[in-house]
């Protein structure tokens, strides 16, 4: 114990060297989805490669390749491997974590420059984009190690390490990357992996900790109608041709009723109904219709009922309409029939459910009900992108390690989640090693990754970088 509580009062005496890293961190404009940022994600990509190997881990930047994105072939951010520590009778945890963010700029509402830290004393907040998604999170990995290696401590398990820069855009690569260093078994980086931790997502609420041990799939499609040569004049053609978007909005209308029932026959069918065991974790969860609405903005919850509204975030399929590309959207007025529109939505996945076989019910409901219109118009549905769902044993020695740490750092039993997105490498990892993935968010529910004044609270990232080393250390208490 006395290994730990040294590490302990390290964390508390070198928060504010841990957030000036961060600060460092936050200032690389490292958004994958922009090319103008593409050698800025590298630059964040190196940056960490530096911080990893002055701590004494081993690391390989792994070329993944290059893509076609906004017309120009770039180069794929690298993949960063490493290693630290070799010790066969200690267990052997991989890290994940991803080095790229959302775009983010001033105007799009953030009170303040998004990529220069801020610390907000008064509110206790650490305020810039990354911060919380994942930046914040990965960094707390590298206190870790840097404690000990300070300190003069062995580290308890041997560590392993997989960071990537496109998580914010598709993971491309990285798949294929994972794959191919689990071939090698011994000889690769992933060699002896007992299990997997991921800090990449976020608390239920801003109380009370969490593990997470599912995630929903996901399949996105677009039904695309076409029917005149070009756009038309309303005034002219209203009421003597068909037009596509007066069909779309009549398909897609017919996909989900206002309660958030599928209406396509098979989807929600396909999901059996939870065990007694299931629904008392839901039950045991701190958490209220009234958590949901401050988090949407408003009293729009569909129940009242707690469980139920768990388990249609949690374990139901959803299916969510996203936009109509095509159709007029600017300010002001204009009176055109649009010759073809595409209308995009999703349906997040459940196990058993896999985009596999949710395509063929969706493709055979979308043309029955099409046939129904009469319509001289054309449709074809056009499946964009999915990913499998994912669903851990909590009972695992992997969860009672995490378990334990909570307790013993926040004072808290954890909620058990099952998160409504999606991270598809987390059933990568679990099928090409074969072992537990967990994971342990790091971040409250308001802390607005993805939207404008994305936050981590610095109790969260000081107090979740001794969640971090106790989880290791309670790892280890498991041999």
């Amino acid at each position: 114990m006395a290994a730990r509580t040294k590490f302990v009062e390290y964390v508390d005496q070198n928060a504010d060297s841990f957030i000036e890293r961060l600060a460092q961190a936050i200032r690389i404009q490292s958004i994958s989805s922009d090319a103008r940022r593409r050698q800025d994600v590298i630059a964040m990509g190196n940056w960490l490669n530096d911080q990893l190997v002055s701590l004494g881990v081993v690391t390989q930047l792994v070329n993944l390749g290059t893509h076609v994105m906004q017309g120009q072939t770039l180069p794929l951010p690298p993949a960063i491997l490493g290693k630290l520590g070799e010790d066969k009778n200690k267990r052997t945890v991989l890290i994940y974590g991803h080095y790229d963010v959302q775009p983010a700029l001033k105007s799009d509402g953030w009170n303040t420059d998004p990529f220069e830290l801020v610390v907000d004393k008064e509110g206790g907040r650490l305020i810039g984009r990354g911060t919380t998604d994942d930046k914040g999170p990965i960094l707390g990995w590298l206190n870790v190690i840097q404690a000990h290696k300070s300190l003069g401590l062995d580290m308890p398990v041997n560590l392993r390490f997989c960071f990537e820069g496109m998580e914010e855009n598709g993971s491309e690569g990285l798949d294929e990357c994972v794959i191919d260093e689990a071939k090698k078994g011994e000889n690769g980086f992933f060699g002896g992996v007992d299990c997997v931790c991921i800090s990449d997502n976020y608390w239920l609420n801003t109380r009370t900790p969490a593990l997470t041990y599912g995630l929903r799939g996901i399949a996105y499609f677009s039904i695309n109608i076409t029917g005149p040569g070009q756009d038309l004049h309303s005034g002219l053609f209203g009421r003597m041709v068909h037009e596509p978007m007066t069909d779309l909005i009549k398909l897609m209308s017919r996909l989900v009723d206002n309660n958030g029932n599928i209406l396509i026959p098979g989807v929600d069918e396909m999901v059996p109904p939870p065990t007694p065991e299931e629904i008392k974790l839901y039950k045991d969860m701190d958490y209220t219709t009234a958590d949901v609405e401050e988090a949407a903005g408003g009293p729009i919850a569909i129940s009242e009922d707690k469980v139920a509204v768990l388990m249609a975030r949690m374990r139901s399929p959803s299916l969510s309409l996203h936009g109509i590309e095509g159709a007029f959207s600017a300010v002001g007025c204009k009176t055109v029939i649009p010759s073809k529109v595409g209308g995009k939505f999703s349906i997040r996945l459940v196990p058993p459910q896999t985009p596999e076989n949710i395509i063929p019910l969706v493709n055979a409901y979308l043309e029955s009900e099409f046939a129904k219109l009469n319509s001289k118009n054309k449709m074809t549905v056009e499946y964009l992108h999915g990913g499998k769902p994912w669903l851990a044993d909590v009972k695992h020695w992997n969860f009672e390690a995490a378990k334990r740490a909570i307790e013993t750092i926040y004072k808290k039993t954890p909620d058990y989640t099952r998160e409504g997105g999606s991270i598809p490498v987390t059933l990568t990892f679990a099928e090409a090693l074969g072992v537990n993935v967990l994971l342990l968010p790091m971040g409250r529910a308001d802390d607005g990754a993805h939207s404008t004044n994305e936050k981590l609270d610095r109790s969260n990232f000081i107090e979740g970088t001794k969640v971090l080393g106790t989880y290791l250390y309670e790892v280890a208490a498991t041999v």
